[in-house]
């Protein structure tokens, strides 16, 4: 096997894969953000002193944790349009947003719920004691600590809706996946091309990375400033 490396150089920085690129980096910080502000909801909800919601917000988490993604963003993009007789007809581009962040959402939840649990009680206790209302104390006492926790897993789902982006290719999203199927179903070169698509999305993935640790190092040096 020929391995063209000069054709592999050439495409990596290529202005087309270059778009792709900002394209796919949109993408998941658009989704990232839907998702953690309905998982902060849902997380929230979930932990709160009102068990009539806690059905509700179950049952959103076992739905779009077991629905194949691929299924969820067919469903936003042609399903939405047909269900509602066209009234609803979504860009690719939204749709694609919608579907990954609505299902990071159901992840988000779990990750939220679980860092307040993981929250000592006894500081809402602490908090009941000075009086604190409810709202105050989960923004003061508890998401601040929560979020220490459930930062490692958040990084996760940045990364599992990185990959995700190229189930868009399905709806004609102009991300990396599908900007090299279209390049390698005209010249065949298969190998140079799905090279260039592992390169790009490593590349995402250890910037991320990189970015997670420095915020993570913050955050614990402000701990241990708390606890010198």
């Amino acid at each position: 096997m020929h391995f063209d490396a000069g054709y592999f150089f050439e495409l990596l920085l290529s202005t087309r894969f270059l778009s792709a690129v900002w394209i796919v980096v949109a993408v998941t910080a658009m989704s990232m953000t839907i998702g953690i502000a309905i998982g902060t909801v849902g997380g929230i909800v979930m932990t709160s002193p009102l068990p009539w919601l806690h059905p509700i917000i179950r049952g959103y988490v076992t739905f779009y944790r077991g629905v194949p993604v691929l299924v969820q963003i067919v469903f936003w993009y042609n399903g939405l349009a047909a269900l509602t007789g066209g009234a609803i007809n979504l860009p690719a581009m939204v749709a694609g947003v919608l579907a990954l962040g609505v299902n990071e959402g159901a992840y988000m939840t779990e990750i939220v719920r679980a860092g307040i649990l993981s929250v000592d009680r006894g500081q809402r206790e602490a908090s009941l004691a000075l009086n604190i209302g409810y709202g105050s104390m989960m923004r003061n006492v508890i998401l601040p600590q929560a979020l220490r926790v459930a930062i490692p897993p958040t990084g996760n789902e940045v990364i599992n809706t990185l990959k995700n982006t190229t189930l868009l290719f399905t709806i004609a999203v102009p991300e990396i996946f599908g900007t090299a199927v279209d390049i390698y179903s005209q010249n065949y070169k298969y190998f140079e091309v799905l090279c260039v698509i592992a390169v790009w999305y490593i590349a995402i993935a250890t910037v991320y990375t990189g970015l997670q640790r420095i915020l993570e190092t913050r955050l614990n040096r402000g701990r241990r400033g708390l606890y010198a």
